[in-house]
């Protein structure tokens, strides 16, 4: 038995209490035992190895909804020649160029530093949308090996596209159908499978039928959906139809299905996503960097759609793209008090609820029976905290680097901003040198 105790407990817990002013969680192996008063669980289980908050507070750990390993040896890169001017561009001259030179062991490397980089910010769950087009085939078994190894729950897909061939396609669409069925014969708890798409642009009706063959209704499908003009223009111009509607058509949508970004989305398409229970993930950093808009989330929320968030791994921290949510939609509306409880929910509440449509735990809570998924943020305020006001200090007072302690399934992976069991130094070196090539190949210079 572990107790996490000395710290002020949000639960976010609808059915009982969400807030314990002196606080402390109890967790056996994987699961939350106990949540209550810290000296009622201290007198309840006095041998229980402690885990000191102190002063911070103890919550639920974070859900990252959509983001891409691919891009995570990109940090300060630039292209030579590439000075991208429209959203086309960004995608051939700097995302399709970097993963066209992944290799598997950039790969490796890129899933370790974004692992890495999650745990330094309370994020314990991920859905990862991988590309890595210099070499496909065993990625995701790859990617997942370092997840287990690192300690996080993984969602990960392959990023099916035509651009650049058939053969790639059709390796695209194996590794997905591959993963697929190692994670059907495994039955991992902190592993799963989505199958991946990138933009409706780059995939023909060809390739829709390859993917809905190989996929054979075994789970939901992660798909790039109207994140720019591109998109509304090839489907209409080229299919006659608007985007959600091909979709439609190739029987992508359901309840399982994520829809990355739907920034240029009609009613009409808004209606579809609701009536097929199709979920979608925002990504709001991401979508004004590179100036293709802002999601109509106060539109999709009215309509009852399952709405989360993500970061598109802009960043890893979804304190940050909390915030930028709320501004971002208080902006688009000219309305300076619309936002707050859509975007709130969308992190704390339905990510959740998106993570638990594909792993077997109760996720982003603090209760019995709930994973032991709990994070300590390094923050004591100077002004009142309560049960009443909790977001107003996450969204004006908290970021991610405040996590000072990160357990994902009772494992703790960092404890007092000390990862446990991980050489940081040795890894840095080993990302380091990943990326040094990458860099290398890109630009066809030494660094």
């Amino acid at each position: 038995m572990t107790l996490v105790t000395n710290g002020r407990l949000i639960t976010r817990d609808p059915e009982g209490q969400g807030y314990y002013e002196h606080g402390a969680v109890a967790y056996e192996g994987t699961k939350i035992v106990e949540i209550g008063e810290e000296a009622a669980l201290r007198a309840k289980y006095p041998q229980a190895e402690i885990i000191d908050a102190k002063g911070g507070v103890i919550m639920p750990a974070l859900i990252n909804a959509h983001t891409h390993i691919y891009s995570a040896l990109a940090r300060g890169l630039s292209i030579v020649g590439n000075n991208p001017t429209n959203f086309y561009e960004v995608l051939d001259g700097t995302w399709w160029a970097i993963d066209r030179h992944l290799m598997m062991d950039g790969t490796r490397a890129s899933a370790t530093a974004l692992y890495i980089d999650s745990i330094k910010q309370g994020v314990t769950t991920i859905f990862d949308h991988h590309a890595s087009y210099g070499e496909i085939p065993g990625t995701l078994h790859t990617i997942a090996e370092e997840s287990k190894r690192l300690g996080l729950r993984s969602c990960l897909c392959y990023e099916v596209s035509d651009r650049d061939g058939e053969e790639k396609c059709l390796q695209a669409i194996q590794e997905n159908a591959d993963f697929i069925t190692e994670c059907e014969k495994n039955k991992e708890p902190m592993l799963s499978a989505m199958f991946g798409g990138h933009a409706l642009f780059t995939i023909s009706d060809k390739t829709f039928d390859r993917m809905a063959a190989a996929n054979n209704g075994r789970t939901g499908y992660h798909i790039h959906v109207s994140e720019g003009m591109n998109d509304v223009y090839d489907s209409l111009q080229n299919y006659g139809r608007r985007p959600v509607q091909r979709l439609q058509d190739h029987g992508i949508l359901g309840p399982k299905t994520i829809l990355g970004h739907c920034i240029h989305v009609n009613t009409a398409e808004m209606e579809i996503i609701q009536e097929t229970g199709t979920m979608v993930v925002n990504n709001p950093e991401s979508n004004m960097g590179n100036a293709i808009g802002i999601c109509p989330v106060i539109q999709l929320y009215k309509r009852g759609i399952l709405l989360g968030m993500g970061t598109d791994a802009y960043t890893n921290d979804m304190l940050e793209s909390l915030k930028v949510a709320l501004c971002s939609q208080r902006s688009q509306n000219c309305l300076p008090n619309v936002g707050w409880c859509e975007v709130t929910d969308m992190l704390f509440k339905n990510n959740a609820k998106i993570g638990e449509k594909y792993f077997p735990d109760t996720l982003g809570v603090l209760k019995a029976g709930a994973a032991a998924d709990i994070i300590v943020m390094d923050y004591k305020p100077y002004t009142p905290f309560s049960d009443e006001n909790i977001d107003g200090h996450m969204i004006f007072g908290m970021t991610g680097r405040q996590c000072q302690t990160t357990i994902a399934a009772g494992k703790t992976l960092m404890l007092d901003r000390q990862l446990v069991g991980i050489d940081e130094e040795a890894e840095n070196a080993h990302i380091l040198e990943a990326s040094k090539k990458l860099w290398g190949d890109l630009n066809h210079r030494t660094y």
